[in-house]
């Protein structure tokens, strides 16, 4: 398992399983600029790094903005017309799931409850 870490943004990036998974280390996804440094982390690995198979660990989060949800959609949209791609969020509190249900996210994303069960999602599309 390969592990790297953004000096800039605070979350662990590991790949388990062929799967590129992004754990967050804040429990707070609420500040603005904190959340540029998450995208400038994050893009990258679609962009220009070519990973098509990401897992957002959400265990830490316990709190999560619009700006941050935007992000979300974004990441789920750059992912969306590429072949055998996939965004699974997993780890998320009681209180984060109301949240994307209010938004109607949960239809639109893959959630599993654990980091386990979402690499071991099928790609099939």
């Amino acid at each position: 398992m390969a592990q790297s870490q953004s000096n800039l943004a605070p979350l662990l990036v590991l790949t388990v399983e062929g799967w590129t998974v992004v754990e967050f280390k804040t429990h707070s996804l609420m500040d603005s600029l904190e959340l540029e440094r998450i995208a400038n982390a994050i893009y990258p690995l679609i962009d220009e790094q070519d990973k098509r198979l990401i897992v957002l660990d959400f265990a830490a989060v316990q709190y999560l903005s619009s700006q941050a949800i935007g992000i979300l959609l974004t990441i789920n949209r750059k992912l969306t017309g590429v072949p055998r791609s996939k965004l699974v969020l997993c780890g998320v509190s009681d209180k984060l799931m109301q949240l994307l249900k209010i938004t109607r996210l949960d239809r639109v994303l893959t959630i599993k409850p654990t980091q386990r069960e979402a690499v071991k999602t099928s790609t099939v599309l």
